[in-house]
């Protein structure tokens, strides 16, 4: 099954379906962003969990390349899978200039595969991140009724935190993630951001760590994050190539203002 979108004369995006999609699965998202938290932490789940391949977006919207795994190509952004969850990852840096056509893209492509939540994965510039000896992880939510939930006031779809989350609750988000949460919040769909203390230009498998830590707590699985953060130093080592070319589409896109306070009057 492909779903296609002509997006101009030049333009296009697909979602090229490899097998039956789930419906009412969780929604993930791992993409390139501050301390590539969201990429680290994707990557991860998909070993733990075992997850395959369900589908793959073809765009001439990102990059013309193709990722090399195990000898054989594969597209950039890929969505994997199982039952319950629905995880999209991407290899490579997402263009600033094209991230809204993408990202609207991929949050109406989960509306109709009729997604109980969406959950974006990042992290938040931090600049004392060394200081840190864990980061905190905040909690960003598209409607009123989520924030209670997350704050243990209220229950979502039967269930009741036990330990609220910190929620993030002045500020800027700036990005995909940011995209998530307008279009979910448009669309009324339910979306929660969980976003680590992280190194802005750094990898941060710590932060991607914490993050799988309240993740487990939003969706109720396990995910055991011993590994991750045994092998910290070598996935910086493997990330710092993407970590730049990500570093540099964050500067297009003001990333950085995430760092101020916004004035209300």
């Amino acid at each position: 099954m492909v779903t296609v979108r002509n997006l101009s004369s030049t333009n296009y995006v697909r979602i090229v379906e490899r097998t039956l999609i789930p419906s009412e699965a969780v929604m993930l998202f791992g993409l390139p962003d501050v301390g590539l938290v969201g990429v680290i932490a994707a990557s991860h789940i998909i070993s733990e969990l075992e997850l395959e391949e369900v589908a793959y977006m073809d765009t001439d919207l990102l990059p013309p390349m193709i990722v090399l795994h195990k000898g054989t190509p594969h597209m950039p952004l890929r969505i994997f899978g199982n039952e319950k969850i629905l995880l999209a990852v991407s290899e490579v840096a997402l263009p600033a200039d094209a991230i809204h056509r993408i990202m609207r893209f991929l949050v109406e492509w989960g509306k109709q595969k009729n997604v109980k939540i969406m959950i974006p994965m990042g992290g938040i510039p931090t600049p004392n991140r060394q200081e840190l000896v864990e980061p905190k992880v905040f909690a960003v939510a598209s409607t009123p009724q989520l924030v209670g939930w997350l704050e243990g006031k209220n229950e979502w779809q039967g269930r009741k935190l036990d330990k609220p989350f910190e929620i993030l609750r002045e500020g800027y988000m700036v990005g995909p993630y940011a995209l998530v949460l307008q279009y979910c919040m448009q669309q009324n769909i339910p979306a929660v951001s969980l976003l680590a203390q992280a190194f802005y230009n750094y990898p941060d498998p710590q932060a991607a760590a914490m993050v799988l830590k309240e993740l487990s707590r939003v969706i109720e699985i396990g995910i055991d994050i011993s590994q991750l953060l045994e092998k910290g130093e070598e996935i910086r080592l493997k990330a710092r190539d993407i970590m730049k070319r990500t570093e540099r589409e964050l500067t297009k896109m003001r990333k950085a203002q995430e760092y101020d306070i916004p004035l209300y009057v």
